[in-house]
């Protein structure tokens, strides 16, 4: 189920992102820090078992921020 909703973000991230350059980069932000939340409370747990809870956060994470910037991107190459 989580492995849908990050799918679901990043693409409506990308489309954000395309549609709406600047305005795309609070919703960005939110997921970043929402995301952010959940890996620094997974990493409370001690030792490498913290680290290994936050790698799927982290991941997450790098995808959103990742799905957002390519639809930045795609934006400026059009022949507008």
């Amino acid at each position: 189920m989580l492995i849908a909703a990050v799918i679901v973000i990043c693409i409506v991230l990308l489309v954000l992102a395309f549609v709406a350059p600047r305005l795309s980069i609070w919703p960005q932000r939110g997921v970043d820090r929402t995301i952010g939340t959940g890996q620094q409370a997974a990493g409370e747990a001690p030792g490498r078992l913290g680290r290994w809870l936050q790698k799927p956060f982290g991941n997450a994470r790098r995808a959103a921020n990742k799905s957002a910037s390519t639809g930045r991107r795609g934006r400026s190459r059009l022949p507008l």
